[in-house]
């Protein structure tokens, strides 16, 4: 199934698909990524992240960057100091790599999250909607390039997820740029991106 961004109830339709556990490759601030709502503690669980793991192919190990609606967002995950010339990056294409903090809401065993506010204030209200954060990921199969045109993507995953969004082609589309931010260090860029740092 398809829609496009433009459509009028876009916003309310692609949310209920996610609420209920639905996968949605959505158009990002960057690239065309795969979606699902994230998993907290005391909430029912739907294991998107594995149905994404699963789509994209078995080798698919790297965790998988969460979406949040507002930029002070992050500070429910996390009591790291973030550097603040990081943070007025915010929203847009910056990935923030930190330490979680023992009493998150997520409901994870990992001990780092990679988090991004998008620059898009359509998907951040999706984000808002569904009232969790969101998995995202490129849309391509493990070890190949990432899709860039409607069509690569309806053919390749459209009887694989839930809800394909359109908004046009994205060649030359960079992703997101990502930074690792460690108590008492500078932070670090792990992979220069669309935001030049």
């Amino acid at each position: 199934m398809t829609c496009s961004k433009t459509d009028s109830e876009s916003i309310e339709k692609i949310s209920d698909v996610l609420k209920n556990g639905g996968i949605v490759i959505l158009p990002t601030d960057t690239v065309y990524g795969f979606s699902g709502v994230v998993d907290l503690k005391g909430r029912k669980e739907f294991f998107c992240d594995d149905r994404i793991r699963q789509i994209k192919g078995r080798s698919e190990t790297k965790p998988l960057i969460q979406l949040i609606a507002k930029p002070e967002d992050i500070n429910l995950y996390t009591d790291a100091a973030i550097d603040p010339e990081l943070l007025s990056k915010w929203p847009g294409p910056l990935t923030v790599i930190v330490p979680l903090k023992k009493d998150s809401p997520l409901k994870t065993d990992l001990k780092t999250i990679a988090f991004r506010c998008p620059g898009d204030e359509w998907l951040r209200k999706i984000i808002e909607n569904c009232g969790v954060p969101l998995y995202s990921t490129s849309v391509n199969r493990s070890g190949y390039p990432v899709l860039c045109t409607e069509k690569e993507i309806i053919s390749e995953f459209e009887n694989e997820c839930d809800l394909i969004v359109l908004a046009g082609d994205t060649e030359n589309a960079l992703p997101s740029t990502i930074v690792k931010v460690e108590e008492g260090k500078p932070y670090t860029v792990v992979r220069q991106g669309a935001l030049k740092l």
